[in-house]
């Protein structure tokens, strides 16, 4: 505990002082950090829009510009990690274990209730094709995108230039000295905010859904009390795991979630209406394309009445960004020896196009049950929760029991390498940016977030909490723009590699 920060100090602080406000009252804290986030997204929706699609505008120039041959190290620098096991990180950080619990539902969602701005009927097959693109949007190059700006920031600075591997570090072209001050400070406290209560109340929630699957496959309640037992297991394991460090736990948890990710997929893949699927999935990416630039910018100005894009596209983004110091930070460590352009299209296109299949086949299945086979699974998800729906739609197939069963170690395998990586990062942002966090930093954290999703599902706080969390997205999206400048100032001043000549 010798390299503490006062970041560290400070963060704690802040940490025990909002668990205790959602204890002591709950309702409290979703009422006003309800009506902050409510005036944010009313007043600023239009700005969270033009910076994430801003975001992704500038890492394709990245792909497309000389810059893109730069390396994130040392020009004859080779990656640490192969694909596999880079892909893995990947997945695993990104949004795993949100794929798993939206898989199902949000595409149920927007065929019951589709964007009004599209004008089409609900339950209708127009509505299950804009649910699945609509699913891919939210899913695909923008989210990516943002954790790309923040990772590929961080890596460049850290392992191109040798500066510590915190957030604030990418300012030093523009602030000199001063990011080791207060600025600097302020920076890697809303980092650490941002990635402690948006961990624990995904935790929260992936909590729900294991107690889900576990009432679904053996016939106990969902209590609270079953979710906490979930949460001291899963906490004991994943602490074991974080004492490894990178290259043992979360390395081979991270391999298993792709491999059980996949056995679940193929499973109802091939199990399922396997050509619904595939053209689903295939004409569905051939819209999202054709429709990208029409959907970054819609705000459904013009119809006052309706907060769908509030409740949705902006929550969405708003989430992201207050995720990305999280994955940017964990991605930026597992990327040494990439290209930019390499890095940039690993991030973005690998994932996009995994992301896309699997709402195909999840959200595909669920809506072939519901439209073509009259099988009431959105009937299923409001009355048992949509925790519930994942398992629901995997039973109406053979073997679906055993499947059910895979899920749920999926669910828990994913819950305890994002706790795990959490642990690595808050680590590492807490100790001026230590590339091998001491195993007693990274458990203080692991306790933190555990204890933060227990009392919080206790006193029914956990909701409020990620809308905390998503408050801390405003500032960093501006940290992000001034990010990107001081990459670029960088950048000017890089001597580019030649491009490689190969031999006829």
């Amino acid at each position: 505990m010798k390299k503490l920060t006062p970041v560290f100090m400070i963060s704690v602080i802040i940490s025990l002082a909002f668990i205790l406000w959602g204890v002591i009252n709950p309702e409290n804290l979703e009422a006003v950090t309800g009506e902050i986030q409510g005036f944010i997204t009313d007043q600023f929706g239009w700005f969270y829009l033009l910076a994430a699609t801003g975001f992704l505008a500038f890492v394709i120039f990245l792909v497309f510009s000389p810059y893109g041959r730069i390396k994130l190290g040392k020009q004859d620098e080779e990656p640490d990690y192969n694909y596999i096991t880079w892909f893995s990180f990947l997945f695993t950080a990104g949004m795993g274990i949100g794929l798993v619990f939206w898989g199902v539902s949000e595409p149920m969602y927007h065929f019951y209730e589709p964007a009004p701005s599209e004008n089409i009927e609900s339950q209708s097959i127009q509505s299950a094709g804009y649910a699945l693109r609509y699913a891919f949007f939210h899913w695909g190059l923008h989210p990516w995108a943002i954790y790309s700006v923040v990772a590929l920031t961080l890596a460049y600075f850290k392992f191109r230039k040798g500066t510590a591997g915190v957030v604030s570090a990418a300012f030093e072209p523009l602030l000199g000295d001063r990011v080791n001050g207060v600025i600097g400070t302020t920076i890697n406290v809303i980092v650490v905010f941002a990635t402690v209560f948006g961990v624990a109340t995904s935790l929260g929630f992936g909590t729900a859904q294991i107690g889900g699957g576990i009432s679904n496959l053996f016939g106990i309640d969902n209590t609270t009390g079953l979710q906490v037992i979930i949460i001291i297991v899963v906490t004991f394991l994943y602490m074991l795991s974080s004492q490894t460090g990178l290259d043992v736990g979360i390395r081979i948890l991270s391999k298993t979630n792709i491999y059980l990710a996949i056995i679940l997929m193929l499973f109802l893949l091939f199990s399922g209406p396997t050509n619904f699927i595939m053209n689903s999935f295939t004409q569905t990416l051939g819209g999202y394309a054709q429709s990208l630039v029409r959907m970054s910018f819609q705000l459904d100005t013009f119809n006052m009445e309706s907060t769908w894009v509030e409740d949705w596209t902006i929550f969405y983004w708003a989430w992201w960004i207050a995720w990305a110091p999280f994955v940017g930070t964990f991605i930026a460590r597992v990327s040494r020896g990439r290209t930019i352009r390499e890095f940039i299209i690993g991030v973005i296109a690998v994932p996009t196009i995994f992301g896309a299949l699997w709402f195909s086949v999840f959200g595909g299945t669920a809506i072939h049950l519901e439209y073509i086979q009259g099988i009431d699974v959105m009937g299923v998800m409001e009355e048992f929760g949509m925790e519930t729906a994942l398992f629901f739609v995997l039973q109406q197939y053979n073997f679906g029991w055993i499947m059910s069963f895979v899920a749920v170690l999926l669910i828990a395998s994913f819950f305890i390498t994002s706790a795990d990586s959490a642990t690595f990062v808050l680590g590492m942002q807490t100790t001026n940016g230590s590339m091998n966090p001491a195993n007693s930093v990274k458990f203080v954290w692991g306790i933190i977030q555990s204890a933060t999703a227990a009392v919080l599902l206790l006193a029914g706080g956990l909701e409020a909490l990620q809308t905390a969390s998503i408050i801390a997205a405003f500032p960093f999206a501006i940290i992000m723009i001034f990010m990107i400048i001081s990459l670029m100032k960088a950048l000017r001043r890089e001597t580019i590699p030649e491009r490689k000549k190969y031999k006829k």
